[in-house]
């Protein structure tokens, strides 16, 4: 009775740490936004500057990496899915098995990891050095709110960055996937196109767009909060910045699969299934 008790109240705990953590995370959403708009003391320009390095860093230096993954991923899953489909006679499904997969998937997926790999783990240890360096008191000390001139760029950065960078993804996933499978398979090209056109919908673009602004947004969101936890002790950097990659992951990871599992529920309430 005791060890049940104890259980209970673990699991209360942490989920009352997990909501006020979250709480927490979308407030520094709102404040963000919200010092942008009624607070201008360090102009748009100087913001615009800190977006635009954000982009370039996040999205433009990260495009051979993300490239290369998915013209191998892209090349694997298409020449998988031929094969199987052509033992079953369904070579016709293979544009909604790709959207399925590619767009709505791993596409998203694959992105907001490689983008907390290179890009959170870089923004919580920069705003952590900033927090012991005493950079952030600088910037109040000067009248400009860190939150706007910090967070907000990263915030929007991010976005762009993780939605561009998704649809690069996709899109090399499927065309240079094709390529490269062309030489195993016999696929044509006009059927191939045909597929994909017929089976991708307006719902997978929403689905597509809504997974990835979230991960942007939330990525650098937690990444930008746990930097700012810094007290003083270089120390506490290396702790904050595993801290933001692993609520990061945890973050995209579980919006993504909510919001593929009531997809996929809705779809097979549709078809009569459940």
């Amino acid at each position: 009775m005791n060890a049940t008790l104890r259980l209970a109240d673990d699991i209360g705990h942490r989920l009352m740490n997990m909501f006020s953590y979250t709480f927490s995370v979308l407030s520094m959403i709102y404040l963000s936004f919200r010092t942008v708009m009624f607070d201008q003391a360090q102009g748009f320009r100087a913001i615009f500057s800190v977006v635009s390095a954000q982009i370039y860093f996040t999205g433009w230096q990260a495009l051979p990496l993300i490239g290369a993954l998915a013209l191998a991923t892209g090349a694997v899953v298409i020449m998988q899915s031929t094969a199987q489909l052509s033992r079953l006679g369904g070579a016709g499904m293979l544009g909604e098995l790709l959207v399925a997969v590619i767009v709505r998937e791993i596409g998203p997926l694959i992105t907001a990891l490689i983008v907390i790999a290179r890009s959170g783990t870089a923004v919580a240890s920069e705003l952590g050095n900033m927090k012991v360096n005493r950079e952030t008191e600088a910037l109040e000390a000067m009248g400009i709110n860190p939150l706007s001139y910090i967070v907000f760029p990263r915030i929007v950065g991010g976005i762009v960055s993780v939605v561009c960078l998704a649809f690069y993804f996709v899109l090399i996933a499927l065309l240079g996937g094709y390529l490269v499978s062309y030489f195993f398979h016999d696929l044509s090209f006009v059927f191939y196109t045909d597929t994909l056109a017929q089976a991708l919908t307006p719902f997978d673009v929403w689905f597509f767009l809504l997974k990835n602004i979230f991960g942007g947004t939330f990525i650098f969101v937690v990444c930008c909060y746990q930097g700012l936890l810094v007290k003083e002790s270089p120390s506490e950097v290396p702790q904050v910045t595993t801290k933001a990659v692993v609520n990061s992951i945890i973050y995209v990871v579980g919006f993504n699969l909510i919001l593929s599992l009531l997809s996929y529920v809705e779809q097979l309430t549709r078809y009569g299934i459940l």
